[in-house]
């Protein structure tokens, strides 16, 4: 696949991008280059290869599951700013 002026432009205007004239032709070469190195990777043959979630092979430790006793209110609210029949009160943030 390759990319011309007007594919930039139109690409540049749908992302709501300002691509000034000079530099759109410098775009075109690196995206094409983008896209001529993703071709490259798709010629990598991955049969039967695994995928990873990290380069390093561990296991996922997991906690018990347990329920507990939620923390008592008066504690929790403590170290509070501002409180208010037993809730936090915050800023308001919708107008």
């Amino acid at each position: 696949m390759s990319l011309d002026k007007a594919t930039v432009a139109r690409i540049a205007r749908l992302a709501r991008l300002r691509i000034e004239a000079q530099d759109q032709e410098r775009m075109v070469g690196e995206l094409n280059g983008i896209l001529t190195w993703i071709e490259q990777l798709r010629a990598v043959d991955v049969e039967g290869v695994e995928p990873m979630t990290s380069v390093v092979a561990m296991d996922l430790v997991l906690r018990e599951d347990v329920v507990t006793i939620p923390g008592d209110r008066d504690a929790v609210l403590a170290n509070a700013p501002a409180k208010e029949h037993g809730f936090f009160v915050v800023p308001k943030v919708v107008e």
